[in-house]
């Protein structure tokens, strides 16, 4: 029997596309089309700027663009900066319990600018990263967020590095050993949820990708077997060592798992944990027309994943209210709206708003969503009125914007759209936002290079 890591790498070296390639390459569309527009709104972010700093002094060779500079760096260093801004939001695309896109689309992105690659290559590699990923996040257990781990981090390395091994069309054999080279790469902790750490995961995983298909192509050795291997990958990311290390990979380019989980969009740029939530407390807000002053007590019935990302329970940032129940129900309730513009701090501290966190309560259950075990089942929300009125959600399976219970392509293209937008208003010399780039990531298929994608 081949092992998982050869598996992946004959996969990734040659692969096939099932006997629907059209619908993966248009859901791979869909997040480059998400990402795109997350970096362009995200890249005014103090994170984005301190990452920029950081590489200030070290720009050569220059290979790729950073969209949003128009200047040109390494194309690791190109990546790194694109996915901070993708995901300094938190706003991007959600799929495989984490966020994909923000790995996959930098990554390829630049290392694509660097071959001339034509646009339906950038598709393919997208299919292609995203499905070794599939093949092991869905290999475990246990929740990895319970664990510590982020999943973006952890699994966006590999799966950037099957992409760019994909553009780069390695022999199976350096791509087995850039897969096992980015296998050592992976990083990234629950820990630094509302941090500017957490977008930096992304960017890690996106520059070490290419970083492991380089070091590949000049020779480094990796372990042939090191994704199954008893002290591999999979093991060390399972603490309790549940774990499918030996089930063979047969269904790899024959089931397109991008065609199953496919990509969920953000409609608030918060931790995805609690959009469910928002739904309900939105949807009884507004059929009741409630007013701040009207509501004693909100309960909240979720996942217990899903509570330990929502870690902030009185938050005093926009940062720190990306990852709270707290805040999101508040701004729900009194702006009938969880946006860019009520993530600042300045909102998040308003007497108004704060004066709601204490009347959030949680309640955990400890069910899964077979789609993706991070979120339980289903989320529930209550809302008590102080003259004795009771309002329940009831059981919320999606989000509006979930891969099952989707935006349509103009919602998709409205929110393209106001991130330019947001974009522009933050930095009004924002580079590659030009009036055509959502007709040509549109047509990204037909685009005979990446080079001409931002113009």
């Amino acid at each position: 029997m081949t092992g998982l890591t050869q598996a992946l790498a004959a996969f990734v070296a040659k692969p096939t596309f099932g006997n629907n390639e059209q619908g993966a390459l248009a859901v791979a569309k869909t997040g480059f089309m998400d990402t795109i527009a997350t970096m362009m709104a995200g890249h005014n972010e103090p994170v984005v700027n301190i990452v920029r700093q950081f590489f200030a002094n070290a720009t050569t060779p220059a290979e790729a663009p950073v969209p949003f500079l128009g200047t040109m760096h390494p194309a690791a260093q190109a990546a790194f900066i694109t996915a901070v801004a993708g995901h300094a939001l938190d706003y991007d695309d959600v799929a495989l319990s984490g966020h994909p896109s923000t790995a996959l689309v930098p990554a390829i992105l630049a290392e694509g600018y660097v071959l001339n690659s034509s646009g339906l290559d950038a598709l393919r590699a997208y299919v292609v990263g995203y499905e070794v990923w599939a093949e092991l996040v869905n290999r475990e257990t246990d929740q990895y967020h319970l664990k510590g781990w982020h999943p973006t981090g952890v699994f966006g390395a590999v799966g950037a590095a099957a992409a760019v091994a994909y553009l780069r069309r390695l022999s199976e054999a350096d791509t087995r050993q850039a897969l096992a080279i980015a296998a050592s790469l992976a990083s990234g902790l629950v820990a630094n949820f509302g941090t500017m750490t957490k977008p930096f995961h992304a960017g890690r995983a996106a520059a070490h990708g290419i970083e492991a298909v380089r070091l590949s192509m000049l020779g480094m050795t990796s372990a042939p077997d090191v994704f199954e291997h008893p002290v591999g990958y999979l093991n060390a990311l399972s603490k309790a060592g549940r774990v499918d290390r030996t089930r063979p990979a047969d269904t790899l380019g024959q089931t397109l798992r991008i065609l199953e989980s496919g990509l969920s969009i953000k409609r608030y740029p918060v931790c995805y944990s609690s959009h469910r939530t928002i739904d309900g407390v939105l949807k009884i807000v507004e059929t009741e027309n409630l007013q701040p002053s009207d509501v004693k007590q909100v309960h909240i019935i979720t996942g217990v994943a899903q509570a330990s990302m929502l870690r902030n329970h009185y938050p005093v940032t926009g940062l720190e209210a990306k990852f709270s129940a707290e805040f999101a129900v508040a701004s729900a309730i009194v702006a009938r709206e969880v946006g860019l513009a009520q993530l600042t701090d300045s909102f998040a501290t308003r007497a108004d708003v704060s004066d709601l966190f204490s009347k959030v309560s949680l309640e955990t259950v400890d069910t899964a969503c077979p789609m993706d075990p991070a979120f339980a089942l289903t989320d529930r929300v209550t809302i008590e009125t102080n003259d004795g009125r009771k309002f329940d959600s009831g059981d919320i399976r999606f989000p509006l914007g979930n891969a099952l219970n989707p935006i349509d392509a103009a919602g998709l293209k409205r929110k393209f759209l106001d991130c330019l937008e947001t974009g522009k208003v933050a930095n009004r010399s924002l580079k590659g936002a030009d009036a055509g780039l959502y007709d040509r990531i549109a047509t990204l298929e037909s685009l005979p290079s990446i080079q001409k994608l931002f113009i």
